[in-house]
């Protein structure tokens, strides 16, 4: 049963805990990356798209940068995966600081590269005002972008969903609606924010699914690298820090063994939670980083670790004879 078809979920105690997924269940992945500044950041992104790619993930998603910042590594990353790898690209692409023909152009340059996924977002406010102000000539919001992107090509479009609420969204049932109005313009599926109480989600699942959304709403995962930092990004996206996850990272900041272990554990937990309740695939921001996020995969198992095992098996078996 997948995220887009489950029935409605009752929220449960946060006092439940799921330590071990049923054996039968094998989740699908996708992981995010962001295009490298430097040479060695470079070499750091492709180690990590190395390690990661025997887990065959759905796809692969590259940032598009404040503003579009970081337009040409984007597609520079993206090509290069399309034609050095295996794996299905997508494209960040926003709103922001273009009119609607430079986006259009963009868009036309992913096509003409290979590229048939477009992550959709109306991108980050400038942070001189810290508000969101649309170009003039240009795409105001996500969804006007989906139904652009739409008319250039026949792309496969993602969007971003919130299960705690947009930090500029009026109130929840207004984020709901824009959700909804960018499915509607054309999108296939949604991907959420990075959250750390699965209940968040699964209320937010319910309320998408009586809203009349039938798109598939796939989980953001963060698999935690540094608290402080997850716990700045967690404000600047309006997702909450529960109480529990400060006591489990207190004083490991110079224990990186004992975080690394209490990082992978709280995210397979959240999966595993997530899994019995119907949801079968995930999306994990990667921070370029492929330790963690491997470490979870092989605990979720996915498609492609039973590949990667049968391979080495039959390795060992060649190796014998």
């Amino acid at each position: 049963m997948s995220a887009s078809t489950q029935p409605q979920n009752s929220a449960t105690s946060d006092n439940e805990r799921i330590i071990f997924a049923p054996a039968d269940k094998i989740a699908k992945v996708s992981f995010e990356f962001f295009p490298p500044k430097t040479p060695a950041m470079e070499q750091k992104l492709w180690s990590t798209i190395e390690h990661l790619r025997p887990l065959a993930p759905c796809f692969v998603s590259v940032t598009y940068g404040a503003g579009g910042g970081t337009q040409a590594q984007t597609l520079e990353t993206v090509k290069r995966i399309r034609n050095k790898t295996d794996l299905e690209p997508a494209a960040h692409l926003t709103c922001v600081g273009a009119s609607r023909g430079e986006i259009d152009d963009v868009a036309r340059a992913y096509w003409d590269a290979g590229i048939r996924h477009i992550v959709a977002l109306r991108g980050d406010p400038p942070k001189t005002d810290g508000r969101y102000h649309p170009h003039p000539d240009g795409y105001a919001y996500a969804s006007d972008l989906v139904a652009g992107l739409k008319r250039v090509a026949n792309f496969k479009v993602s969007v971003a969903a919130y299960p705690e609420v947009h930090p500029q969204a009026d109130s929840a049932a207004a984020d709901l609606d824009n959700l909804k109005r960018k499915l509607d313009a054309g999108a296939h599926q949604a991907i959420t924010q990075f959250f750390f109480n699965p209940d968040d989600y699964l209320r937010f699942l319910d309320r998408a699914r009586a809203a009349g959304i039938s798109q598939p709403i796939i989980p953001g995962i963060l698999p935690i690298t540094n608290f402080e930092r997850t716990v700045e990004f967690a404000k600047m996206c309006g997702a909450k820090v529960p109480d529990w996850l400060a006591a489990l990272f207190n004083d490991l900041n110079d224990e990186p063994v004992a975080r690394g272990f209490v990082a992978a554990a709280t995210a397979v937990e959240q999966c595993r939670y997530l899994q019995t309740r119907g949801v079968e695939e995930f999306h994990f921001y990667t921070l370029n980083r492929y330790e963690l996020t491997a470490a979870i995969c092989r605990m979720l198992r996915t498609p492609g670790l039973d590949r990667v095992t049968e391979a080495k098996k039959n390795t060992q078996d060649e190796a014998r004879l």
